[in-house]
């Protein structure tokens, strides 16, 4: 089964929420790929870090931008704050991007 390596973008409550969608996706739905978490993405080191402790992500980061860029992340999940969510979307294009509501703060 192919890997499908995931990067999320945001630690708090939608992150979690996502990080427990990913454990959870074979479940529910059959899936072609082995979701593997590679990174959680966020400013705060600590909680980050708490996430992927609880969550079983591989890696911690603090700049989104080099996370996106990165080319083992096959699926950039934005769980960040609103305001972020259409810079973030935009840089990761070009990969499968998971953005929370609302894609963007303005048209």
């Amino acid at each position: 089964m192919p890997a499908l390596n995931v990067a999320i973008i945001g630690y708090g409550f939608m992150g979690r929420a996502h990080s427990n969608a990913y454990c959870q996706v074979g479940r529910f739905f059959p899936t072609p790929f082995e979701i593997r978490r590679k990174v959680v993405c966020g400013r705060n080191w600590a909680a980050a870090e708490e996430l992927a402790r609880a969550w079983g992500w591989d890696e911690i980061a603090q700049d989104w931008q080099q996370v996106v860029a990165r080319r083992d992340i096959d699926l950039t999940d934005i769980a960040a704050p609103n305001a972020l969510h259409g810079p973030i979307a935009l840089a990761a294009a070009g990969k499968l991007i998971l953005c929370e509501k609302p894609l963007a703060a303005s048209a």
